[in-house]
C-alpha cells in the first residue's frame, strides 16, 4: 500500500500568502498538508536539498482546444503540459467547439478532465452565448454547473450596455470577469503592433490605444458594480497606466503578464516567423519594460501563459493569414525565472507570488498556499538548471513557440497534486 505519510526535508520553503522564505520541512497526509512533527516515525522522507518548495502555481489563462479542435491539443496533453510546466492548477479558456457557454459542455469537459487530467481543471464559461458579444449566457446556471470565472477570451464584448450588465450579474454569482481587451474596430485587420517596426515592414498594425480604451471601460465598470474584472495579456505601457491608477482607487481591477510580453519586442517581427505572432501583439521595448516596472511594484499581480497551440500546418501560411497564439505551458516557469530572477527584477518571493497568491486572488479560491489542511498542491523548482528549449520534447500538441533554442535558467523540477507526483525530474520523486 502506497504510503499516505511523506516529509518534505531541507528545500527551501517560499510561502508568499503567509511570508514564508526558510528551510524547513514540509508534512503532507493522505493528500492534504500536515504538521510535519505529527506525522510519526512511519512517514516518508524526501531529501529536496537544493530546491525551492511552493504552493501549487495556477495557469488562469490557458486554451486547451478540447472539445473541437483535437488535432492541436486535448485535455491530456494539454494537462500534462501543465503538468510539466509546473502547473497544479490551470483555466482553460471556453472557446471550445462547442462553446463552454452552457452547464451540459461544462460538465462534458469536466468528466473528460476527471479521467484524463493529473492536474485541477477549474473551468470558466463564455460571458456571451458562442462568444458573439450580442447575448449574456445564464451566470446562475454555468455557476451551479461548478464554473469559477466568466471570460470571452479572443473576443471583447464591444457593446459596454451589455458589458455593464455582465458584471453586475457576475457580482451576484461571485464570478471574476477575465476580460480580453480590445476594441476590434482599431484593431481590425491588424498582425502586429503598431509602430515603428509595422511601418518598416509594411504591415497592418494593431495601435495600442485598441487595448488601451477597453481597459479604461473596464476600470470605469469595474467601479460602478464595484467588482472584478481582470485584465488578460495587458501589454502596453499606457493600458498599464490606468491599471495602475484603478488599483490605487481600490477599484477591483487586476492584470496578468504573459512571458512572452516581457521578453520579446516587435522587432522580432522581422524574421517572418508565424511563433511571433499573437493577440496582443509583441509591443515596443518601452512597453515590454514598461510591464515588468508592473510586476515590480505589484500593479500586475499575475503572469499567465496564453498557451494557445496550433497545427503546424495552421501556422506554417504566410504571416498575415496565420493564426494568433502561441504555447508556453512549459516554457512560463523557465522564462520567468530567467528574465525576472536572473536578472533581479524580482525577488524568488515576489516571482512565486505571480503564480500563486495572485491567481488565488483574483479567482477567490483557496489555493495557492501551503496551509496546513489544504490540498497538498506543490511546485518545486530548480533556479539554477540551464538548458536550451527543444519545442519537439514538449508534451503538448503544439510546438508553435518563439522560444526554441532559447537558452532557460531554471524549471519546474517537480508537480505535486493532491500528494501524489505528476511530474518529475528529481531521482527521490518519481513521477506516476
Amino acid at each position: 500500500m502506497e504510503n499516505t505519510k511523506c516529509i518534505y526535508r531541507n528545500a527551501r520553503v517560499i510561502d508568499p500568502a503567509t511570508n514564508t522564505d526558510e528551510i524547513r520541512d514540509v508534512g503532507v497526509e493522505n493528500g492534504v498538508f500536515a504538521d510535519p512533527a505529527k506525522l510519526g516515525s512511519d512517514a516518508k522522507i524526501i531529501d529536496l536539498k537544493g530546491y525551492v518548495l511552493a504552493p501549487g502555481f495556477t495557469d488562469i489563462h490557458v486554451h486547451l482546444r478540447h472539445p473541437g479542435n483535437t488535432n492541436a491539443e486535448t485535455i491530456r496533453t494539454g494537462t500534462l503540459a501543465a503538468a510539466a510546466g509546473g502547473f497544479t492548477s490551470i483555466v482553460p479558456m471556453p472557446n471550445t467547439s462547442p462553446c463552454t457557454d452552457n452547464p451540459g459542455t461544462v460538465q462534458l469537459i469536466m468528466s473528460i478532465a476527471q479521467k484524463d487530467s493529473p492536474v485541477h481543471i477549474l473551468p470558466c464559461a463564455a460571458m456571451t452565448k458562442n462568444l458573439e458579444g450580442q447575448e449574456m449566457t445564464g451566470i446562475g446556471g454555468l455557476k451551479s454547473a461548478g464554473v469559477i470565472a466568466l471570460s470571452d477570451d479572443g473576443k471583447c464584448v464591444q457593446n459596454h450596455e451589455l458589458m455593464r450588465h455582465i458584471v453586475e450579474y457576475s457580482r451576484t454569482f461571485a464570478l471574476p470577469i477575465l476580460d480580453h481587451c480590445e476594441d476590434t474596430i482599431l484593431a481590425s485587420g491588424g498582425v502586429m503592433h503598431e509602430g515603428h517596426w509595422s511601418v518598416f515592414l509594411g504591415m497592418k498594425g494593431m495601435s495600442g490605444a485598441a487595448e488601451e480604451l477597453m481597459v479604461a471601460r473596464d476600470a470605469i465598470l469595474a467601479r460602478m458594480a464595484d467588482w472584478k474584472i481582470h485584465i488578460q495579456h495587458i501589454s502596453c505601457k499606457h493600458a498599464i497606466n490606468i491599471l495602475r491608477q484603478a488599483r490605487k482607487n481600490g477599484i477591483k481591477l487586476s492584470g496578468e503578464a504573459t512571458p512572452h510580453h516581457f521578453t520579446l519586442t516587435d522587432v522580432e517581427i522581422k524574421r517572418f516567423d508565424t511563433n511571433y505572432k499573437m493577440n496582443p501583439p509583441l509591443r515596443s521595448e518601452e512597453d515590454r519594460m514598461a510591464l515588468i516596472e508592473a510586476l515590480q511594484d505589484g500593479t500586475v499581480t499575475v503572469i499567465a501563459t496564453d498557451h494557445a497551440p496550433h497545427t503546424p500546418t495552421a501556422k506554417n501560411v504566410e504571416f498575415d493569414y496565420a493564426p494568433f497564439g502561441i504555447v508556453g505551458l512549459e516554457t512560463a516557469v523557465p522564462v520567468s525565472l530567467t528574465e525576472l530572477y536572473h536578472k533581479k527584477y524580482l525577488t524568488l518571493p515576489q516571482l512565486i507570488a505571480k503564480f500563486t497568491t495572485g491567481p488565488a486572488e483574483v479567482l477567490g479560491l483557496p489555493i495557492g498556499t501551503l496551509e496546513i489542511g489544504r490540498a497538498a498542491d506543490m511546485t518545486i523548482l530548480d533556479t539554477e538548471k540551464e538548458f536550451t528549449v527543444d519545442p519537439d520534447s514538449f508534451r503538448s500538441k503544439g510546438r508553435n513557440t518563439p522560444f526554441g533554442g532559447y537558452k532557460a535558467k531554471g524549471c519546474a523540477a517537480a508537480t505535486i497534486v493532491d500528494g501524489k507526483c505528476v511530474y518529475s525530474i528529481i531521482d527521490a520523486l518519481k513521477a506516476e
